[in-house]
């Protein structure tokens, strides 16, 4: 008999069988894009050594394999009694101890997280009269950079913290843990504390900085990449608020509007109300996505209470034919009372602004608008401005989310927050400003000519018949175009390439503000379902919609702007995950745009770590030093009139025929419509011509064109 087989046998513990048949879990992939531990740390000369493992103590404890059974069973009983017992009590979490300075600086710049202080409206100083060559000197001096003031708040380490450190509700916190939600993004990681509770968020020695006064909260600005998590990060606060409220006045039970978010499109808005709802699912707050003809409750700018969609007689005499159809869908349905209203701007500007009467929002304290750039852009200022300053409530908090932000709109920000002289406004850049998701792949691919666009796509759809040129791209993916009539032909062309044994024309579909809300929902439906695999679309798709099964984007046309692709390419890699690809396709009389497009590719694979080890992908060296840089008056024309074959027009259409068979198509279409005029004129019989008589009509059409 072997002793130490002997020996050793009671320290290996056997595999139950249930082990042995259950399948490995599932690791959750992180959500952060950015989390590098050594980003800033001082070099040490202990550097070389492992770093202390505290789980390592309990491994090299000495076990008495041989010690009575007796004494094991008591032991394990302790330690059941003790949690048992803690249980029970269920003591009040205890708020974890605050970082240090540089504990605190270390994780924002391992997450890449930068936080400035923009603005904190105090009254302005006295204007001291100046001579005027003092004026002269500082006006020749060199304007010195912006010195704003760096702050460095405590960050989220997990959403357990939530509850423990922050108090939020429980119900909340039970909806969080059960949508798996476990680690936070940076966006979140950075935003949440200041957002729920910023005095606890600033207890370090940067408060010292922000002066808060009595008020509650702060004015944000966010610029975090696409599909970095911004939604959570302004509804947790925003719905946590109204609980709070409620917990301290509990006689107030109805719903008082009192957040309004604005998002730029229908399927933005959609998305944004279903996501709350299900945050918000137990909790008594509801949330809503304005739709037309709702009724919501308002206040005239004379002090009296009204239902929005009333409408008065002095109303309806100077209401246009389309309010008086809008006045009679509106007063068919009851008032919808919520807590939180999602919608787009020209929906609820309307309503407040129809007639004579102008409307006020006198409850709303929360005003977040998603995809702040482009609804403080000249297609969306006016009705953005509007709402804000029907909001008129002393302690209204702006929050403001994008992935990309221009210093246009910040100084819009600064100056309309500046008459209200409300909170300081705190500023978050998540990584580098105006940068593409660190977890996709580039690649542009020149296609020569717009029948070269055309093929390129399909040898993406038959990856079977594609040469190495092509990249590997798995469906489903979108396929970005200019126009509405770019997308229509497009989805015409493409229609019949999938066989049928596979769906055929169903998994092609094609997305565009043209389309009715119904059907532009069912589109919607279809493609997160799986059931459409390539769906063609405008820039309507582009902003802020999560599609988290999309493998690739396809820019069919090259975009109008670097923002535009930053928020094209969102649309895949969200929340970290790998594999998503991005395709441009260029033609010769797109090369002298492609700069500023090149510029962001080569800054999304620098930040992601990425030096073009990949053959063909992102931008060659060659590549970038040979394109022309693009001027300010090529941009406008860019940003104004689209890519370059929108520009061109009739000349180049999306069609694989041959430019003699459109020519001959469009002969027989001439002969036909010839045709029906000539027999109208017969009938109608106003010129009877004799027979064998020639026809003189010099726009009559001549005939076939060979």
């Amino acid at each position: 008999m072997d002793v130490l087989k002997l020996l050793s046998r009671g320290t290996k513990k056997a595999p139950s069988q249930k082990c042995v048949d259950a399948k490995p879990a599932a690791k959750q992939p992180n959500p952060q894009l950015y989390n590098d531990p050594t980003r800033g740390v001082k070099r040490k000369r202990n550097e070389g050594q492992p770093l202390p493992d505290p789980a390592a103590n309990d491994a090299d404890e000495d076990v008495d394999f041989f010690a009575p059974r007796e004494n094991q069973k008591q032991k394990g009983k302790k330690t059941q009694a003790v949690t048992h017992n803690a249980g029970e009590k269920a003591p009040a979490p205890i708020p974890a101890p605050a970082l240090d300075d540089e504990e605190v600086r270390q994780i924002l710049r391992s997450h890449r997280l930068k936080f400035t202080l923009v603005s904190s409206h105090d009254e302005p100083k006295a204007k001291v009269k100046k001579s005027k060559k003092k004026e002269k000197k500082e006006a020749v001096k060199p304007k010195a950079k912006d010195n704003k003031t760096p702050l460095y708040p405590q960050p989220l380490n997990s959403f357990s913290d939530l509850r423990s450190i922050y108090n939020i509700s429980s119900r909340l916190n039970e909806n969080l843990a059960k949508q798996g939600y476990r680690i936070p993004t940076e966006v979140q990681l950075g935003s949440l504390p200041l957002l729920l509770d910023s005095r606890a968020a600033l207890r370090t020695s940067c408060a010292e900085n922000v002066d808060l006064k009595d008020q509650e909260g702060i004015d944000f600005l966010a610029i975090a990449p696409t599909g970095s998590g911004k939604t959570l990060a302004f509804l947790i606060p925003t719905i946590n608020k109204i609980l709070r409220m409620r917990a301290e006045s509990p006689e107030q039970k109805q719903h008082v509007l009192e957040a309004i978010v604005i998002a730029p499109t229908r399927e933005l808005a959609h998305q944004i109300a279903n996501e709350g709802k299900k945050l918000a699912q137990g909790t008594g707050v509801k949330i809503v996505g304005m739709k037309k003809g709702m009724r919501i409750p308002v206040e005239d700018q004379e002090g009296e209470t009204t239902s929005e969609g009333e409408s008065s007689e002095e109303e309806g005499d100077s209401a246009s034919e389309d309010d008086e159809e809008n006045d009679a869908e509106k007063n068919t349905g009851p008032v919808t009372k919520a807590d939180i209203l999602v919608t787009t701007p020209m929906l609820l500007l309307n309503l407040l602004t129809r007639g004579s009467k102008r409307r006020t929002l006198p409850t709303v304290k929360s005003l977040i608008l998603d995809e702040a750039d482009v609804l403080l852009d000249p297609l969306f200022r006016d009705q953005t401005i509007g709402i804000w300053n029907l909001c008129t409530n002393e302690a209204l908090r702006l929050s403001c989310w994008s992935a990309t932000m221009d210093s246009s709109a910040e100084s819009l920000i600064s100056e309309q927050l500046k008459p209200r002289k409300t909170a300081p406004l705190v500023r978050l850049v998540v990584g580098l400003k105006d940068t593409a998701v660190p977890s996709v792949r580039h690649k542009l691919v020149f296609t020569g000519t717009e029948q070269g666009k055309l093929f390129a796509l399909r040898q993406l759809l038959h990856p079977n018949s594609a040469g190495n040129s092509a990249p590997e791209m798995k469906l489903p993916f979108l396929v970005f175009t200019q126009t509405i009539e770019r997308a229509t032909a497009l989805h015409s062309e493409l229609k019949f390439d999938v066989p049928i044994q596979a769906g055929g024309s169903a998994r092609i579909a094609t997305l565009h503000s043209a389309l009715s809300e119904p059907q532009r929902s069912a589109v919607v439906s279809k493609f997160r379902a799986g059931e459409i695999w390539v769906l063609i679309t405008t820039d309507l798709l582009m902003r802020g919609i999560d599609f988290r099964g999309v493998n690739g984007v396809i820019n069919y046309d090259i975009p109008a702007t670097t923002a535009a692709y930053v928020h094209r390419v969102g649309r895949t890699g969200r929340a970290g995950h790998e594999g998503g690809v991005a395709v441009t396709f260029y033609t010769k009389e797109d090369v002298p745009h492609l700069k500023s497009i090149a510029n962001v590719i080569a800054l999304s694979d620098k930040q992601a770590g990425k030096h073009g080890e990949g053959e063909g992908e992102g931008v060659p060296k060659w590549l970038m030093d040979a394109l022309p840089k693009v001027g300010k008056n090529e941009k406008q024309k860019l940003k104004k009139h689209g890519g370059a074959e929108s520009r061109i027009g009739n000349k180049t259409k999306i069609t694989s025929k041959s430019a003699w068979e459109r020519r001959k198509d469009h002969n027989r279409r001439e002969a036909i419509a010839g045709s029906k005029r000539r027999k109208l004129e017969g009938a109608d019989g106003d010129e009877v011509r004799p027979a064998g008589a020639a026809a003189t009509d010099e726009s009559e059409w001549g005939g076939l064109d060979d």
